[in-house]
Parts: C-alpha cells; sequence; structure tokens
C-alpha cells in the first residue's frame, strides 16, 4: 500500500510540473497580453494625386504639341492676332526728282562697348549686326535754273542744261538686316531685363545708316545717276520730233 501511495504520488508530481522549453523561452499564459505589434505606415492615397495628374497632363500636351492626337487641339499653339490701327496719310508731295542710280549696300557693324577696368564677362556689350540697304541718287528737275532748256527756232534742236546728282538719305532694309551675334555682360543681362529697349539695336542701326551713306559718297553713285538723267532727257526730247538733242550738267 505504502509503494502504490509513492507511485502515485511521483506520478502527481511529475503531471504537475511544467514542462522545459528546449530554447529557454518563457511561455505566455493564457491571460498575458500580447505585445503590441508596429504597424507600417502608409502613404495617404492623395498625397500622390497631383504628380499623377500632373504626368497625365503633361503626357496629353506633349501628345497634342507633337501631333499624337489629331483630334485634341493643341492648347500650347499660338496664333498671331493684328491688332494695329488703321494707317492714316498724312500728306502727299509732288516728286520733281528723277532717281538716275539706286546702289545696294551690305556690311557688318561690329560694335564693342567694354569696361576700363572690368572683364567683359561682368560688363561689356558686342554685337555684329549685318546691315542691307539702299542709297538713291537722283537729280532735282526742278532746280533747273531759267534759260536752262533751250530751243531752236526751227524746233529741231534743244539744249538742256541739268544740276548735278544727288544722294538720298539711306533706307536700311529691315527684311535683309538681322542681328548676328550678341554677347552681354552680366550687369548688362540685368540691365536689358529691365530696359524697354533690351540690346539696343538702335544704336547698331544708326552706325549701319551712317556708314552706308558714307559709302555711297565714296563711289561714282552721283556720275552714274547724272548719265542715266541725261540718256532719259535724250530719249524724251527725240521722241517729241527733235532731232538734235545736247543735255550738259551744270559746272
Amino acid at each position: 500500500m505504502a509503494l502504490l501511495r509513492r507511485s502515485r504520488s511521483a506520478g502527481s508530481d511529475s503531471a504537475g510540473a511544467p514542462e522545459q522549453n528546449p530554447d529557454d523561452t518563457p511561455r505566455r499564459s493564457p491571460g498575458d497580453k500580447a505585445p503590441p505589434r508596429r504597424e507600417r505606415r502608409r502613404t495617404p492615397w492623395y498625397v500622390g494625386l497631383p504628380v499623377t495628374l500632373a504626368a497625365i497632363v503633361a503626357f496629353f500636351l506633349a501628345g497634342a504639341h507633337l501631333g499624337l492626337f489629331p483630334s485634341i487641339p493643341n492648347p500650347l499653339e499660338r496664333r498671331t492676332v493684328d491688332r494695329s490701327q488703321p494707317v492714316l496719310l498724312r500728306s502727299i508731295q509732288d516728286m520733281k526728282h528723277f532717281t538716275g542710280a539706286q546702289g545696294n549696300f551690305q556690311l557688318v557693324v561690329d560694335l564693342d562697348r567694354e569696361a576700363a577696368f572690368l572683364p567683359s564677362a561682368l560688363l561689356g556689350h558686342r554685337t555684329l549686326y549685318v546691315a542691307a540697304g539702299t542709297v538713291d541718287a537722283y537729280v532735282d528737275l526742278a532746280a533747273l535754273e531759267k534759260g536752262a532748256v533751250t530751243v531752236s527756232g526751227d524746233r529741231l534742236s534743244a539744249t538742256v542744261v541739268v544740276p548735278h546728282a544727288q544722294l538720298a538719305a539711306p533706307a536700311l532694309d529691315v527684311g535683309r538686316s538681322y542681328v548676328y551675334l550678341q554677347q552681354r555682360g552680366l550687369f548688362d543681362r540685368i540691365g536689358d531685363f529691365f530696359s524697354s529697349n533690351p540690346g539696343n539695336q538702335r544704336q547698331v542701326e544708326m552706325l549701319a545708316t551712317q556708314k552706308i551713306e558714307q559709302a555711297a559718297k565714296d563711289t561714282e553713285l552721283a556720275r552714274r545717276a547724272e548719265q542715266s538723267t541725261r540718256s532719259m532727257l535724250e530719249g524724251l526730247l527725240r521722241s517729241a520730233g527733235f532731232t538734235t538733242v545736247t543735255v550738259t550738267t551744270a559746272p
């Protein structure tokens, strides 16, 4: 009987003892609370919405600009609207000049404005301007002196003395003139940004006009105009019935 009691007590002791965890990790009882889990933060859906919309808009704008969507109008297409006022006629003048010759000129204006003690990268302005213009040479027939035209009694001979030819003001051809190169320093770029006339193109145009005018004076443009005027008057008087026509230039 004593042996049976000992075996039961030993069995009950072994049954009530907790089992050992081989890795020595303590086990939680059913009443213990589980440790809180770290939740992964998710980016809200509305944060990426502007980026997505911007990408979609950029895609459609690029496609419309490149012509990938013919049915969609290009919102970046520019149009030219002419809002000019009607042309006003100020005056009409009778011209008594005969243009006997015209000279066509072209030159490259190299205008460089630089500072004395600063490099051109900071303060300097260089412009290469290709200028094209014309100069007319004319004879003022209204300036004929009294007795400049003499006609013989039989109306077969005529003598005309015309004044010397003059040069008109140069006319710059804006269609063939353009700025070829423009280099500006840092301070000049800042100044041109706030200026109403960036680049000061008016200055190079005036310089080109002066150079064309001086070049016209150094040519035989006036002499060619006098020769052309004499030929015109001779042909005109011969067609009027004069057989002998003499046209000279006033001394």
